[in-house]
């Protein structure tokens, strides 16, 4: 936390009963901001020190504990709450005058994004902690992109610089849209566009404790296969321990990419278990595997062997992977399921085939997409979407004044940051059962 020197004769770790300000004390006591708090006071050198940086930071992160959409929202509430004032550690002395003028956080949250590798550090060492603190975590990791609308009208190229001399239109932000397929009361399969103006944040989670783990935000219109690439490769510098230990990472057909696949199996030893899209144009929908004259599979990696009597299809009996000689095994459904096959004794496939990764590694995975198991862990990828909930409802992301794409991954850093903190309070604390609560008090 942003140590700050004892003024007042009662401190507020004494009161027995904090209530809701019991959530921002978990933050401000189990942050690992002090790096962040002497470069920001370096930064400041001999100037005039009114406004304390450490009181000013602790209480911009009260702004987003308690869900303040803007600063004069949170000015109003400091204003107001002396005991907040008293944990965010302003002088008591002053009462409402140690309060911040607007200017003073407009200062700091300039400093803040000049620094701001040194506050995406503060959110390195919480998922660090975690690591140690946590049994498994990021074994299971989940990958997806959230629309942030930036509330903000469009402009032509031609009024940019117009608009940007006065600050007040998004000028980073663009229009990105995604394909949702749902169905209708009569079970119909039908596709659903939706189109936002604003910015998409790409976030890695730990698919179990359902916490972040890395994050970073674009345009909208940012394809996620390079973005999930990057984040990986990042991930593994700054946060090693997590992807050392990770074993499976989830994401939808947005993240259906051969390059990405293949760089988590090969360079991390991560199974990919990843939605596909269907870009085949086959006529029966399959393709001969190689060094064989009967067996066949789908682009869901589901294989097949034609009767060589018959001609007739059977789906073949999945046999496990083989990790030394990268292959897939699958045996014969006569002889796995009981069937009579008119080809006993001379199909080739009697004997079983394996399937090496390389015949099509978007296809073929470690973890095979045809079994049971693949859909049991695919489930696991709703734990993203469930933290981008809690972005949009706990931390006021459905309603925001945020303008930039700087700004805008500031405030996505803030937000997990205090969820990780948070988090890591209740670890350290023995509150296991409040681990992702954002908004009980207790």
């Amino acid at each position: 936390m942003a140590i700050i020197p004892q003024r007042s004769l009662f401190s507020w770790k004494e009161v027995e009963n904090l209530g809701d300000l019991d959530r921002l004390r978990l933050v401000l006591e189990h942050l690992p901001d002090e790096e962040l708090m002497v470069s920001l006071e370096k930064h400041r050198g001999r100037g005039r020190d009114d406004y304390p940086v450490r009181s000013a930071w602790n209480s911009i992160l009260a702004g987003v504990v308690y869900q303040h959409p803007s600063i004069e929202s949170l000015r109003r509430e400091l204003l107001r709450n002396g005991q907040l004032r008293d944990l965010c550690g302003f002088d008591p002395v002053l009462g409402s005058e140690a309060v911040p003028t607007p200017g003073a956080y407009t200062n700091l949250l300039r400093n803040l994004l000049r620094f701001r590798r040194h506050v995406d550090e503060v959110l390195e060492a919480l998922v660090c902690f975690l690591c140690e603190e946590l049994p498994g975590f990021g074994e299971n990791l989940a990958m997806d992109g959230k629309a942030i609308s930036a509330h903000a009208r469009p402009k032509s190229l031609e009024k940019k610089a117009t608009l940007a001399a006065d600050g007040r239109r998004d000028l980073d932000a663009d229009f990105g849209a995604k394909t949702i397929v749902k169905k209708d009361k009569r079970g119909n399969l039908y596709e659903k566009v939706r189109k936002w103006f604003g910015y998409k944040l790409h976030l890695l989670v730990d698919s179990v404790y359902e916490l972040p783990v890395a994050y970073e935000v674009t345009k909208a219109s940012a394809a996620e296969q390079p973005v999930g690439r990057k984040l990986i490769s990042e991930a593994a510098q700054r946060v090693p321990g997590v992807i050392e230990a990770a074993q499976v990472l989830t994401a939808d057909k947005g993240y259906d990419d051969t390059k990405l696949i293949e760089e988590l199996w090969d360079d991390y030893d991560i199974k990919p278990v990843i939605a596909i899209r269907n870009t085949w144009k086959d006529a029966d929908g399959t393709r001969l595997v190689e060094g064989t004259d009967n067996i066949v599979y789908d682009n869901k990696g589901a294989v097949y062997c034609h009767c060589m009597t018959t001609g007739e299809r059977r789906s073949m009996a999945y046999g496990g992977f083989e990790k030394d000689r990268e292959t897939l095994k699958y045996r014969c459904p006569a002889k796995h399921y009981g069937i009579e096959c008119q080809s006993a004794g001379s199909c080739p496939a009697e004997t079983g085939v394996r399937i090496p990764l390389s015949q099509d590694r978007r296809i073929f995975t470690p973890l095979a997409r045809s079994t049971y198991k693949w859909k049991r862990t695919y489930k696991k990828r709703a734990a993203v979407e469930r933290v981008n909930s809690r972005l949009d409802v706990s931390f006021g992301f459905e309603n925001h004044f945020i303008r930039g794409r700087e700004k805008m991954k500031l405030r996505c850093g803030l937000a997990l940051m205090v969820m990780l903190a948070m988090a890591l309070g209740r670890v350290r604390e023995k509150r296991l059962d409040k681990l992702r609560s954002l908004v009980s008090a207790a």
